[in-house]
């Protein structure tokens, strides 16, 4: 006992000589979602909902709650930590997106971000270290399309003057998950994927301009199980956003050499985005980007695309009507030189949603999306919207109508058949043929249409509704060389319209 005594009167003298640190600032933030949908035909058969993921129910509840912790001791030091508890499917016990069964004890507490933040003294360079939100520039789109996600990055912004920025990044999305080949040997080489890019956001008066450009290094081994170099979905949320976004369709089996692959694959990506207020109510908003993926071992793995889209608005007093538009690069039918679409990193929002406008951004999680695609990759599309009208105070409404098409060669279907025996099905894919493909794969001779409302009501302050009705027309060549052969999630090549109604409730604060 003389011994614990004598050592807490040292620990209080200690302490009691110890300088006070500087007090900190503690800001906390937070929004809860409480979600209730019900929709048929997600997967554009009667086989339930489905869809992209294939966990969904045509009836489902979800909620989910996001708490974010900012400590700052000054303007130039904060420290942020981003805590996420679900999503979770109201009776589900088991991941994914369980943790909401009787009982309600799920592990479903996760760390979404947290990283420092600070000013190198005496200059205006801002630095951000650890896990913490990353997106590729957009203008006339509703979200990015290359990369959106969390990331363990470093960040450096730097403000030259009133009118130019700079943003400068390192990240690694991927980097010791390989656990060896088939005999236990190799584990953790060479499987690491590292991203740098550079920002320049341009701003001057009616005029805003953002060039951009990225380059990523890809371990041969980043994506390797065992004696398959395209088979290991990391863990993680996305995880299967890579194989969809940066492979060839169907990259697992087109391979035509069982050579290993023993060299790092080269990304490139470059944009301009941009828009133009200068003859206010007018506003002409627009993005391009160009991105290329390059194996040396196999370039049959390769991709290869760019993606343009426009957007014209015009501002009244009781909402903004406008016009869109965009045309992506498609693939051709040789399986040999890899993909001609746009590679895209990782892209966590719906393009043709069931609860959002125009290639709108989830901004909640929990509602239905990606019916068609997580991109524009691969498409062309038209359409019209009515944004933001308002004849009820604290209540507006979002009404858009699109028309789309695929630019990717039919002729790839049946050299896809030749190379494996099978005739790819259009839509409801497997984790295997999710390699190179979001949900639907559309063909040159393809069309969809849909037509989507969006309604948000502030109820209080910081109590919103939203109720979000979509409605999406599927219409495939049923040619024998196209789809006429292939099957659908449903078994046959049926096709049925997919539409979902959705409630949300979200408290911020």
């Amino acid at each position: 006992m003389k011994r614990i005594a004598w050592a807490l009167l040292a620990a209080g003298l200690l302490l009691g000589t110890t300088r006070p640190a500087a007090a900190v600032d503690f800001k906390a933030k937070g929004v809860w979602l409480t979600n209730f949908q019900y929709g048929q035909n997600g997967n554009f058969t009667s086989k339930g909902h489905a869809g992209y993921d294939n966990s969904e129910d045509e009836f489902e509840a979800r909620s989910r709650v996001r708490l974010q912790l900012d400590a700052a001791a000054s303007e130039n030091l904060m420290g942020e930590v981003y805590f996420e508890i679900g999503k979770s499917i109201w009776g589900k016990g088991a991941n994914p997106q369980g943790g909401a069964a009787m009982g309600a004890d799920g592990t479903i507490v996760k760390v979404k971000r947290a990283f420092l933040d600070w000013t190198v003294p005496h200059t205006d360079l801002r630095l951000r270290m650890g896990v913490q939100g990353l997106q590729t520039p957009f203008s006339a789109l509703d979200g990015p399309t290359v990369l959106s996600t969390d990331i363990a990055a470093l960040t450096a912004s730097y403000a030259v003057g009133d009118n130019v920025a700079l943003t400068a990044f390192w990240a690694r999305p991927y980097n010791d998950n390989y656990t060896g080949d088939a005999n236990g040997k190799g584990a953790n080489y060479m499987d690491n994927m590292d991203l740098a890019g550079l920002f320049l956001p341009l701003s001057f008066d009616g005029l805003r301009l953002t060039p951009w450009a990225m380059y990523g290094a890809i371990g041969p081994n980043a994506i390797r199980k065992a004696d398959d170099y395209v088979a290991n979905r990391i863990n993680g949320v996305n995880g299967n956003y890579f194989f969809s976004g940066m492979l060839p369709v169907q990259g697992n089996v087109v391979r035509h050499t069982d050579r290993p692959l023993d060299s790092y694959g080269n990304a490139w990506w470059a944009g301009l985005a941009g828009d133009v207020a200068l003859w206010d109510p007018f506003r002409i908003a627009w993005e391009f980007t160009w991105g290329s993926v390059r194996w040396e071992d196999d370039p049959a793995l390769d991709r290869r695309g760019w993606l343009a889209a426009l957007l014209l608005e015009y501002k009244t007093d009781w909402g903004i009507p406008g016009l869109y538009g965009w045309y992506a690069s498609g693939d051709d039918d040789n399986l040999g030189n890899g993909s001609e679409r746009l590679p895209v990193v990782s892209n966590d929002y719906g393009v043709s949603s069931f609860s959002s406008t125009f290639s709108g951004v989830n901004e909640n999680g929990l509602e239905r999306d990606r019916a068609m695609s997580n991109n524009l990759a691969g498409t062309w599309g038209v359409g019209v919207r009515l944004r933001d009208v308002s004849f009820i105070e604290n209540l507006r409404h979002t009404l858009h109508v699109s028309l789309f098409g695929g630019t990717s060669d039919s002729g790839i279907l049946s050299r896809l058949h030749d190379r494996t025996g099978v005739w790819m099905a259009p839509n409801n894919p497997s984790d295997d043929s999710l390699v190179g493909r979001d949900n639907v794969y559309m063909t040159d001779k393809d069309r969809a249409f849909e037509v989507g409302l969006a309604n948000k009501l502030k109820i209080y302050d910081n109590l919103r509704f939203n109720l979000d009705i979509s409605y999406v027309v599927l219409s495939l060549d049923k040619s024998d060389d196209v789809w006429g052969r292939a099957d659908t999630g449903g078994g046959s090549c049926q096709i049925r319209d997919a539409w979902n109604i959705s409630t949300l409730f979200i408290y911020s604060f």
